[in-house]
């Protein structure tokens, strides 16, 4: 019960958050990019809060518990997408303005700019429903609440917080729960390495990074599929569009990918000793190993985790859309939509999660996706590099259905070919840019 009331708690804090933003929320750009005016703290805890979800957390401890040590190159590749991202920050925030689409519409005009309206946000549905699978799997491993039930709450909870206080709710909370999720880590690992019957596990060495179910091809995968993510993400960008300056931006990617580092390390040891109890996931270990206060502390850390991937993903994905309708964001009239489109993402995610169980599943087919699609025709733009902007949108579409395609052969035939596909789709994505048209 004890538990239950502080859930109960730190929900009706995070939904009081989002009243009271909503009441200070003057224009368009408070509710996008909160005034363009955070600093240093409030856009690291942020970025820090929005990698650091639900789908990280629980899936490099799910990861874990099957490759081992291995796992550690999931997080470890995040912060390598955000050490190449600190050079090219600047451009991001010299060029954008509140979404990816709008600064890709910059580069390469409004044909594009309408295509990616429309590819990221049905990417993206997938990463917002891994946070509600990893909210859902929270609240069913308690027992009080099944997971379906557990999917429809949460995502409800996550709907009505974006809704109200867009930006300037998020920014207020992410440092909050940075701290909150870091210290219920701390306390598990803590409390394990206190344990006496947690001393008997697989240290880490270099020769266990790689393993029989991971090798040296599917980090090049996962860097291929998930690194570049982070040089190239819409929820990546809007916390840079939200830094009062480039240096801000810049120094808070820094910090953020170095506090990724001991992390990755302590979510896969928890993975991995965690298979030495009868738990049936991370939520029952800690019951099984944390007091009470601990416990709570530790959930309240998790549902932090999820709340801050949840909704900036949501937000991010609604206003791709509502530009796409409206034409301006800047419009008074785009809040309306923005938020109209809120619930309808939130509770189409809620429908993927109900049927999709699996949180890595979710989350990497999504990115497969959108990698394969726009991490050339960005990087390219941001860099100045000439190409070919009449074949645009078909290396977008081309590139991005390619991977999904070799990744759904990897998922579900053969991991080898699979994996080629995929590095295939950037080659094609290549091509079709730098290749010039004879005159």
């Amino acid at each position: 019960m004890q538990t239950e009331i502080t859930i109960a708690i730190y929900f009706v804090f995070i939904l009081s958050i989002g009243v009271y933003s909503a009441f200070t929320i003057k224009t368009p750009t408070d509710y996008y990019v909160a005034g363009k005016k955070a600093g240093l703290i409030p856009v690291s805890g942020s970025l820090l809060a929005t990698i650091l979800g639900g789908s990280a957390i629980l899936g490099t401890i799910e990861l874990s518990q099957n490759i081992g040590w291995a796992a550690l190159w999931f997080l470890f590749c995040a912060a390598l997408g955000l050490f190449i991202l600190i050079p090219i920050s600047k451009y991001v925030k010299r060029f954008g303005n509140y979404t990816l689409p709008e600064l890709l519409g910059s580069f390469y005009g409004s044909k594009v700019e309408f295509i990616s309206s429309i590819i990221i946000p049905i990417a993206w549905l997938g990463i917002i429903a891994a946070q509600i699978i990893a909210a859902a799997k929270i609240l069913s491993g308690l027992g009080f609440i099944d997971y379906s039930n557990a999917a429809i709450l949460s995502g409800a909870i996550f709907i009505i917080y974006t809704l109200l206080g867009g930006q300037l709710s998020i920014l207020k909370t992410d440092a909050l729960q940075s701290v909150l999720i870091i210290a219920g880590l701390a306390a598990l690992i803590f409390f394990s390495l206190e344990n006496s019957g947690f001393t008997d596990f697989e240290k880490p060495e270099i020769s266990s990074l790689f393993n029989s179910s991971f090798s040296l091809f599917d980090l090049v995968i996962l860097i291929l599929t998930y690194s570049v993510t982070f040089v190239v993400g819409p929820d990546i960008y809007s916390r840079l569009f939200c830094a009062k300056n480039e240096k801000t931006a810049s120094r808070s990617i820094l910090l953020v990918a170095l506090i990724l580092i001991p992390v990755s390390f302590g979510l896969t040891y928890l993975g991995i000793i965690s298979q030495q109890t009868q738990s049936t996931g991370i939520v029952s270990f800690a019951g099984y190993l944390l007091p009470g206060w601990a416990y709570g502390l530790f959930i309240a850390a998790l549902l932090s985790a999820v709340m801050s991937s949840a909704d900036t993903t949501l937000l991010t994905s609604s206003m791709i859309v509502s530009e796409l309708f409206t034409g301006d964001l800047n419009n008074k009239n785009s809040l309306k939509s923005t938020r109209l489109i809120v619930v309808l993402m939130g509770v189409l995610s809620i429908l993927i999660a109900l049927f999709v169980t699996s949180i890595i599943q979710a989350l990497l087919f999504a990115l497969t996706f959108f990698s394969g699609a726009f991490v050339v025709p960005t990087l390219a733009g941001l860099l100045n590099i000439k190409v070919n902007k009449k074949r645009v949108i078909y290396a977008i579409v081309i590139g991005g259905l390619v991977a999904l395609f070799g990744k759904m052969i990897h998922n579900f035939h053969n991991e080898i070919i699979g994996n080629i596909i995929i590095i295939t789709s950037y080659l094609i994505n290549m091509a079709i840019l730098f290749t010039r048209t004879k005159r």
